[in-house]
């Protein structure tokens, strides 16, 4: 529940200041409408069954900023963004009703409780809607304090806050529904082979898996989800999703309803629904009912007692394509933008997977896509469509691998070349030829750190002499989850835990720890989203010297640090030291230096 939120410099308590007049009279005493505007407008209010404001705002007599100020200094309450306000708790929804809102618009926000009573918070248009307040008086048996907000920010807090708690309440109504699914299936739950296709064809089919498979996706979605787990044992099925990095039991449907979930999963992306002893890799695509779209890379893998899949949610509005966003300190984008904007060159992004790399190339490669520039990307496969940009999936199964990708490249009249992954020394040799010979190209590679990405090249055959040549700059970075903002709180950190994790005694001083408390809106794990550490390392003349002799990566990482590299540690006790992380998520990513 939300603890700063404005507080009413008066309060009602039934007996409301004479100086509060209706909407109309207060807009037409201010000259802010004419009478006949008036007239009209309530006539199509009327007409409409619509809340003035509403009418007002569409028919362009008045803007809704200046409507909230103007009726809050009139009622003496506070104007409020609703943007900046949490989800409020489960009670505070059930005690006012959709309906309700969406009527007189208004949404409640909080309900702060004491010995005295519980006061019920307002965000209204028109807090001088007293029969609104006296209903809900009545009906709720809380006082009611009212705070102002605009008609578009009201209507668009009413879907927020309304939409998840109406799914989770049909979520609960199907999981009865499924329970008597699983009472009366006859299919069975170890046996895959002796189901035959019309059967699962039949079962997944049911009203109650089909609402149930698409309640579960968007759900996923809502929650921020890149993975949905499903998962099958022995005597078990269970559904998880990773939210920011972290794997969450959600559901345990029961084991007879799994074959029909599967194959319901199967049928959406046209998978082999009768095929159960190989992997499977498809996609599909959701759309929600705002417009809003995601796309599904679903892979299904048989295991010991049945077959899992793995679906990977790819959000499009979830990508960052500027840059400047992405966590980096601004001497490391500066050095960043520097490489990638070369003539030609190599530049390197190297973690792990889920590391958050391919935002990274994406963003570069949106900053430097430009009408006299020809870009051309092999990936495998293609996760985001990119405008403007030559984009081509790779499909080992025929041998368009990132080595042929390249080879065709190259006869594209290409500028920058994006390759997903160099994995071989076959691609990496002709990704170093054509970074030699006029290209910019931009990859990643699966290494530690940044000083290693070297040592993994030259593993792969690659000469000391063309890694010098080629490279302009390897970036290794990490993503750490990122403390939730509607519930964070400043926090007190040993000295001396803090001391050994890599911070000075003078930064521990000046620094401001924070810790997420737990709220609805980070589903009380105090944490939300999630925030790239980065650890930058441009080819200086020192570490070129330092490769061609040969130098460890102990040695090549000293080098660099002296040269100004940041550490992947050090990066992220900057950002531990700022408030944006936690020192567990530090130590949970980062090795010591």
């Amino acid at each position: 529940m939300p603890t700063d939120l404005p507080r009413p410099t008066h309060r009602p308590s039934g007996n409301f200041p004479a100086v509060a007049k209706p909407l109309g009279d207060v807009l037409v005493r201010r000259n802010i409408v004419s009478p006949a505007q008036l007239k009209s407008a309530m006539e199509s209010a009327e007409r409409t069954n619509r809340h003035l404001s509403l009418v007002l705002a569409e028919l362009g007599f008045l803007d809704g900023n200046a409507l909230r100020e103007l009726l809050a200094e009139q009622y003496k309450v506070p104007s409020i963004d609703l943007g900046t306000v949490s989800q409020p708790e489960e009670d505070v929804l059930k005690a006012v009703s959709r309906e309700i809102c969406e009527r007189n618009v208004l949404v409640p926000i909080s309900l702060i409780r004491s010995p005295q009573g519980s006061r019920l918070i307002l965000a209204m248009v028109d807090p001088g809607n007293f029969s609104a307040i006296d209903d809900l008086r009545f009906s709720t048996g809380f006082s009611i304090e009212r705070v102002v907000a605009t008609s578009d920010d009201v209507l668009q807090a009413i879907k927020r806050f309304y939409q998840p708690f109406e799914e989770a309440e049909r979520g609960f109504g199907l999981a009865g529904e499924l329970e008597g699914l699983a009472d009366s299936a006859e299919i069975s739950s170890h046996d895959v082979d002796v189901i035959d296709v019309a059967t699962l064809e039949k079962s997944s089919e049911d009203a109650p898996i089909v609402r149930y498979v698409n309640l579960m996706l968007v759900d996923a979605f809502r929650r921020g989800a890149s993975d949905i787990h499903i998962e099958t044992y022995e005597n078990e099925f269970r559904i998880r999703y990773r939210i920011d990095g972290i794997l969450y039991e959600m559901q345990r449907p029961h084991v007879k309803v799994r074959n029909a979930i599967i194959s319901r999963i199967k049928i959406m992306c046209s998978l082999d629904i009768s095929e159960h002893r190989l992997p499977q890799d498809g996609q599909m695509k959701m759309r929600l009912s705002d417009g809003t779209e995601c796309d599904f890379r679903v892979s299904v893998t048989p295991f010991l007692f049945g077959e899992k899949i793995v679906m990977r949610l790819l959000d499009k509005s979830s990508l960052q394509k500027d840059m400047t966003k992405l966590g980096l300190d601004p001497e490391d984008l500066e050095k960043l933008l520097h490489a990638i904007e070369q003539p030609h060159g190599m530049v390197l992004v190297t973690g792990p997977t889920g590391s958050g790399k391919t935002t990274t190339l994406y963003s570069a490669l949106y900053r430097l896509s430009k009408p006299e520039v020809n870009i051309c990307t092999a990936e495998d496969p293609v996760e985001f469509k990119l405008r403007g940009i030559n984009q081509l999936a790779v499909h080992e199964s025929i041998g368009l691998n990132f080595a042929a990708a390249l080879r065709s490249f190259l006869r594209q009249d290409p500028d920058i070349i994006m390759v997903g992954e160099i994995r071989d020394f076959e691609t990496a040799e002709i990704a170093i030829k054509a970074s030699l010979t006029g290209h910019m190209v931009l990859s990643t590679l699966h290494t530690n750190d940044a000083p290693s990405t070297v040592s993994r090249l030259m593993n792969m055959g690659v000469e000391h002499f063309l890694i010098t040549a080629s490279l302009n700059l390897i970036a290794a970075q990490r993503l750490v989850r990122r403390i939730c903002l509607s519930c964070q709180k400043e926090h007190v950190y040993d000295r001396k835990a803090c001391i050994d994790a890599g911070l000075s005694p003078d930064e521990y001083t000046v620094s401001t720890f924070k810790k997420g408390a737990g709220c609805t809106l980070c589903n009380g794990t105090g944490f939300k989203g999630r925030v790239a550490i980065y650890e930058i390392m441009p080819m200086t003349d020192n570490l070129r010297d330092a490769i061609l002799q040969g130098s460890s990566v102990s040695e090549l990482k000293r080098v660099a640090i002296a040269d100004g590299m940041q550490t992947l540690r050090r990066s992220g006790l900057m950002k531990l030291a700022n408030g944006l992380t936690t020192l567990e998520e530090i130590l949970r990513v980062t090795r010591p230096d």
